[in-house]
């Protein structure tokens, strides 16, 4: 199927993909973090107006979105080594806004999820690599291991989404049912805090995180249509650069609400 003769319901292009992810996440986050920051506790959300405690767990939509396009990008990249070496680069680059956030109660030995990207894309290189199966299979579970020492953003899941969507790319229904299973193993656990925290809050809770990784991958896999956006360097450039900036904006207004 060419491009000029994809269904009309393919209307999402990759930068429109992004610029819905980034929106919706930011939002999530300002609120998130803003709470967490002011009271140094995350239980401080289960006082917040529920429309507020519901946003807050709609930034769960940009992670799969994130993870898809690692995948994406590995096939579509001109230089995978470039590519790696930028994440690497950018990860590095907004560890310290990070910090500014979340250091306050996520300690110092925590890192932003760009590692988590970067080791994704190693993880997909180490699969497709010549060497031999086993040795794959453990450079994949070193990549995976690193998110773990690091205590990067969705550390150990988010490579193995990354490695699956990537995997599993031209088997539809294999992909789909790894992704579910691995959101199940990654949201139910939560069900284990029946008894400490507020129950209707909690489960309000798994379901809207379960709901955004769902609409996630429909939107990745029913409405995009795989083109880039009229100005994909800039476009490019921009996405790096927002993530460190909304770091920066969120810290700004949680001192300002915190004093």
């Amino acid at each position: 199927m060419t491009e000029n003769t994809k269904p009309k319901y393919k209307i999402f292009n990759r930068d429109m993909m992004k610029c819905l992810a980034i929106f919706i996440m930011f939002w999530g986050h300002l609120i998130g973090w803003a709470v967490q920051y002011k009271y140094g506790d995350v239980k401080a959300y289960y006082t917040l107006p529920m429309w507020e405690y519901i946003v807050i767990y709609t930034s769960l939509f940009c992670p799969p979105v994130m993870f898809f396009f690692i995948a994406d990008g590995y096939k579509y990249t001109h230089d995978r080594k470039k590519y790696a070496k930028r994440l690497l680069i950018f990860a590095c680059i907004t560890q310290p806004f990070d910090l500014l956030c979340c250091q306050k109660f996520s300690g110092w030995w925590h890192t932003n999820v760009i590692f988590t990207l970067f080791f994704g894309l190693l993880a997909i290189m180490a699969w497709e690599s010549r060497y031999k199966l086993w040795q794959r299979i453990l450079l994949v579970i070193l990549c995976d291991g690193m998110t773990l020492l690091i205590r990067s953003d969705w550390m150990a899941f988010g490579v193995l989404f990354i490695l699956f969507l990537h995997i599993f790319r031209e088997k539809p229904k294999a992909r789909c049912i790894a992704y579910m299973i691995l959101m199940c193993l990654h949201f139910l656990p939560n069900l284990f805090s029946l008894g400490k925290v507020p129950t209707d809050r909690l489960i309000i809770q798994i379901a809207v995180m379960m709901l955004m990784f769902i609409l996630a991958y429909l939107c990745m896999t029913v409405f995009y249509n795989g083109r880039k956006g009229k100005h994909p360097t800039l476009a490019k450039w921009f996405f790096y650069g927002f993530y460190p900036l909304h770091y920066l904006i969120i810290w700004i207004v949680a001192v300002a609400i915190s004093s």
